[in-house]
């Protein structure tokens, strides 16, 4: 774990920052390395497409740690499961789907 703006910095964090190169880049982090103060950084969304995807390592002090997911409508859980899917994230879709499912109930339930 690393500590960083208050926030500690772990394995699964989905983060905002920028690559050593300028990149903007939000992602979830793969590893970290508490002596060199670097973590790796699977990339979901880049303005540099040619990083999307991919693992880099960005110093820790050049990204944010994101704030959890408030989704509260149908269109963001499905938008979050899609995420979920592809990045292999099966326990995050499991609970998304299972959102999702409450969520279709509950209209079903009112009709």
């Amino acid at each position: 774990m690393l500590t960083h703006d208050n926030s500690v910095l772990k394995t699964g964090d989905w983060i905002k920052g920028k690559s050593v190169d300028g990149q903007l880049i939000i992602g979830y982090i793969e590893s970290l390395s508490i002596l060199d103060g670097v973590v790796k950084v699977t990339v979901v969304t880049s303005d540099n497409r040619e990083t999307i995807g991919k693992t880099i390592p960005i110093l820790s002090k050049s990204v944010k740690k994101l704030p959890p997911s408030k989704a509260v409508n149908k269109e963001q859980i499905i938008f979050l499961i899609d995420l979920a899917l592809s990045t292999g994230d099966e326990d995050w879709f499991l609970e998304l789907s299972s959102k999702l499912n409450s969520m279709k109930q509950l209209v079903d339930g009112a009709h």
